[in-house]
């Protein structure tokens, strides 16, 4: 069995505790958070749009009209600009030390309906195997034009079969489609631990929790959805928002990482019982 275990983390409201764009646009464009989602909503609602389509479309609009060159550049440099919750900085290398002693090769990845440009500029950007999410079009004088990736909550499923599969470009859909046997796949799901914060990321955490993997809710104020998603069995464990060692989230990753261990040192002592049998079957 693998001995890859993949952590998949949401970012607005998981890794950080807003929306990307509240730290890195609307500042840009002078307007409240609050009144730029309100415009993305009543644009999405006229229009019939998704709504991911509907805040990328905005964004374009509000650039042109401030006179804002918006860049790949733009967008990296106002990551910098995004805060991240307790511990998220000092996380990465602290679970991948815990991984690599119990055995295991930890990787994360981003499976976000963001920005992925915002996403490069966190400080964080590196520890990411991949970034899956939004992404912009630019033309040939690196000005954002149109959307090239939207990624709504359910389409960020796809991203799981692809981690799963190790087929990371997502203009490679003759790989992540051709079949594959369950013990070939590099990332198998019961060594997948998703992290999210809300109903958006329900398909994502039903996906990985009904194949065998793991799912954790998180929050930032008791009595949130993280408690609905635990209730309905959607969520297989809840945490507050707070990365820190000794942390309720500390622990809970730590001890699936445990089983996930556990689990591929049993399967490779059935796999040697199993040829150890086949051979002794052959000699009688």
């Amino acid at each position: 069995m693998s001995r890859i275990a993949a952590l998949m983390y949401d970012f607005d409201r998981t890794l950080s505790p807003k929306d990307m764009q509240d730290y890195a646009f609307s500042p840009e464009i002078g307007m409240p958070a609050e009144e730029f989602w309100r415009r993305c909503n009543d644009l999405m609602k006229k229009n019939n749009m998704d709504s991911i389509l509907a805040y990328m479309y905005y964004m374009v609009k509000m650039a042109k009209e401030k006179n804002i060159f918006l860049s790949r550049e733009m967008f990296r440099r106002s990551g910098k600009n995004v805060k991240l919750f307790p511990g998220v900085t000092e996380w990465f290398s602290r679970i991948n030390e815990y991984g690599e002693s119990k055995g295991l090769q930890v990787e994360h990845y981003v499976i976000s309906s963001g920005i992925k440009e915002i996403i490069e500029g966190t400080p964080i950007a590196g520890e990411f195997k991949r970034i899956f999410a939004a992404e912009f079009l630019y033309d040939e004088n690196g000005e954002a034009v149109w959307p090239s990736m939207a990624v709504n909550y359910t389409s960020k499923t796809q991203f799981i079969y692809r981690i799963n599969k190790d087929v990371l470009d997502v203009t490679d859909s003759k790989r992540l489609n051709d079949s594959m046997p369950e013990e070939k796949k590099p990332v198998p799901f019961p060594n997948m631990i998703y992290i999210g914060d809300g109903f958006t990321d329900v398909p994502c955490m039903k996906l990985v929790k009904s194949t065998g993997g793991h799912s954790i809710a998180v929050y930032q104020h008791e009595g949130e959805v993280a408690d609905t998603l635990l209730l309905q069995g959607r969520a297989g464990n809840i945490a507050p928002a707070d990365y820190r060692e000794g942390t309720q989230m500390d622990k809970t990753v730590k001890a699936i990482l445990d089983l996930i261990a556990a689990n591929s040192r049993t399967t490779e002592l059935y796999v040697d019982d199993l040829e150890a049998a086949k051979a002794r079957s052959k000699k009688e």
